[in-house]
């Protein structure tokens, strides 16, 4: 069976993209490699990042697609295999997985919505800057170095004491 996608040109989507093995750190510990392969595939094909998490384990990220185009699936290709590419062959591999030429590293899969409108963006906004806090790998949002919180930050748009849970979003005290 095929697991059809919803597919809008020039629309902007949620992601979720997930380590196939949960319990590793990949993502954070190359933090370096994931910044270096996904600039050059958005260089080559352009998104517009609106806002993005790594986490240990999985990413959040929403992108505008341009115009005319529609293709997300090829750059999370990219991004998932030249990733995979550099780094050292030590994870567990099945024989599915072998036939296809693929590397156990990422899920086969991932997750996709497609933005309805400001509400809705703004609501997974706040969930991918939230996420950190979620997982309980801090406190404040603002502790979380590899998310574009900080650059909402650097632009006004929030402030460095903004914080989010499912309820409410407010601003605590330093």
């Amino acid at each position: 069976m095929r697991y059809k996608r919803m597919l809008e040109a020039g629309a902007c989507y949620f992601f979720t993209v997930n380590l196939e093995d949960r319990s590793q750190s990949l993502l954070v510990e190359n933090i370096e490699l994931l910044r270096r392969v996904y600039s050059k595939v958005a260089k080559k094909h352009p998104i517009k990042t609106i806002a993005i998490v790594i986490m240990p384990d999985h990413l959040h990220a929403i992108w505008q697609l341009p115009k005319g185009d529609s293709n997300y699936a090829m750059r999370w290709r990219l991004i998932k295999s030249g990733f995979s590419r550099e780094l050292p062959s030590t994870e567990f591999c099945n024989k599915s997985r072998i036939a296809k030429g693929e590397r156990g590293i990422w899920q086969r899969r991932y997750w996709e919505h497609k933005i309805r409108d400001e509400e809705d963006l703004n609501n997974h906004i706040n969930y991918i800057h939230y996420n950190p806090v979620k997982h309980n790998h801090i406190i404040k949002v603002n502790d979380w170095p590899f998310s574009s919180f900080h650059q909402y930050v650097k632009n006004s748009k929030l402030s460095q004491y903004w914080d989010c849970n499912s309820d409410s979003c407010t601003l605590y005290d330093e």
